[in-house]
């Protein structure tokens, strides 16, 4: 594609984008009414018309309850959708909103409506309109909260979610270029007061990104540290899934059989993060395991073999995260579920 960040995107750039879904039966697009997607679901449906074959498409439109303007909005996603010969769905979140982590509670409860209509209508893939920009402000909010190397690879064009898989046509074209896609085709779009309340987070990152950029921090900058550190994590990942099976080696039941402290204790800090980060999120109840918890639990378990070491005898560890039970009992490192935790009487 052109290097142009404000160059409409051309009906090949679009064919180019979505190419990858085409022998999907059927694509649910999520479409909010804003520029982003409302661009995306214009250029999905011109591919689509474009192919002699390829996916039903399906836009729904997720309304929150959470402003007024939305309902509208969403009639408005209807009416285009209708004269793209595009079915549509309006779902409304219900029930009561929570007062703190609304942001993340709506997050979720969009993914798992659309999930819901996937596959309602067949659909294998969900796509949603994620930018380069929207990367850049993901990658900047993860450095603050000091996430490792999975974090900071930030979005996937492609992933898991409810038993559907996610994807993200966009995530390397600039805003600005959806936005000049509209104007061309004369398509209007809405404009969602949130995007501008610095309240929240990702809006206030979003103010300080033209500053950012004029020391190098631009969006296309850190778009490509995220793939970066996206292809150094699955190289990673790769090493931790031969690791796991070196622990696992001469075991019947390597997963209660736990593996030998020793062993474990001669590979690379990096990798016995992830190990016990996934055992711990295979076994545990209480949802993913913290990294910064899992960071701790390792200097724990390195500090007991270091004692063991020292005193000539064993030092025995129990230690409870996430909703897994890790223990290091006679040279061995088990990770078992948690017994349920006791409610406290009043």
């Amino acid at each position: 594609m052109p290097d142009d960040d404000h160059s409409p995107i051309s009906v090949q750039d679009a064919k180019c984008l979505f190419a990858d879904w085409k022998a999907a039966p059927a694509i649910v697009l999520a479409v909010s009414g804003g520029p982003d997607s409302v661009a995306m679901m214009w250029l999905a449906a011109r591919w689509r018309r474009a192919a002699k074959r390829g996916p039903h498409l399906i836009a729904v439109t997720i309304d929150h309850g959470l402003r007024a303007e939305a309902a509208r909005e969403a009639r408005d996603v209807k009416r285009l959708a209708k004269t793209l010969d595009v079915p549509h769905r309006t779902l409304r979140w219900s029930g009561a909103k929570p007062k703190t982590g609304l942001p993340a509670a709506a997050r979720d409860a969009r993914y798992r409506l659309l999930a819901k209509a996937a596959r309602a209508a067949g659909a294998t893939h969900i796509l949603t309109a994620h930018t380069r920009d929207d990367q850049a402000e993901t990658v900047l909010m993860r450095m603050a909260r000091g996430s490792g190397i999975a974090g900071l690879a930030a979005m996937a064009r492609q992933s898991q979610r409810d038993g559907v898989v996610l994807a993200r046509p966009l995530l390397q074209i600039p805003k600005a270029r959806l936005v000049a896609t509209l104007e061309k085709a004369g398509i209007g779009f809405a404009e969602d007061p949130t995007n501008r309340d610095t309240s929240l987070t990702r809006p206030r990152l979003r103010a300080l990104m033209p500053a950012l950029a004029a020391e190098g921090f631009d969006a296309r900058n850190l778009t490509r540290l995220a793939s970066r550190l996206a292809r150094a994590n699955a190289a990673l990942e790769i090493l931790a899934d031969g690791a796991e099976r070196y622990l696992a080696l001469g075991q019947r039941d390597p997963d209660h059989a736990g593996f030998d402290a020793n062993a474990f204790a001669a590979l690379s800090e990096e990798i016995r993060v992830r190990l016990l980060l996934r055992r711990i999120d295979r076994v545990g109840h209480e949802g993913p395991a913290e990294l910064g918890k899992v960071e701790a639990l390792l200097a724990a378990l390195d500090r007991a073999g270091a004692e063991t070491a020292h005193a000539k005898r064993r030092i025995r560890l129990k230690q409870t995260l996430a909703g897994a039970l890790v223990s290091l009992v006679d040279g061995r490192i088990r990770i078992d579920p948690a017994p349920p935790r006791r409610r406290r009487m009043n």
